[in-house]
């Protein structure tokens, strides 16, 4: 919404693939190695382009307030 509201033209969001690691334990420490236990770790991703935008609107972005464990990267193209 920062975005279009500063005259930035938006494209996205796109969803990218979602990267899933699944790891595998055992339940007891000794014997039992039928016993297991299972865990997944997914990340998920989305690319959000903007184009002809202005320094407020990146200084906007890099200083956004977002919960744990979500994180924001900017880079920066000249084309």
């Amino acid at each position: 919404m920062a975005a279009k509201r500063n005259g930035a033209l938006v494209s996205g969001p796109i969803p990218l693939p979602t990267r899933v690691s699944r790891y595998t334990v055992n339940k007891s420490p000794h014997v039992d190695k039928k016993s297991r236990e299972q865990f997944q770790l997914a990340v998920h991703k989305c690319l959000l382009e903007l184009s002809s935008f202005n320094a407020h609107l990146l200084s906007t972005f890099t200083n956004f307030q977002l919960p744990a464990g979500v994180d924001i990267s900017v880079e920066v193209r000249d084309e």
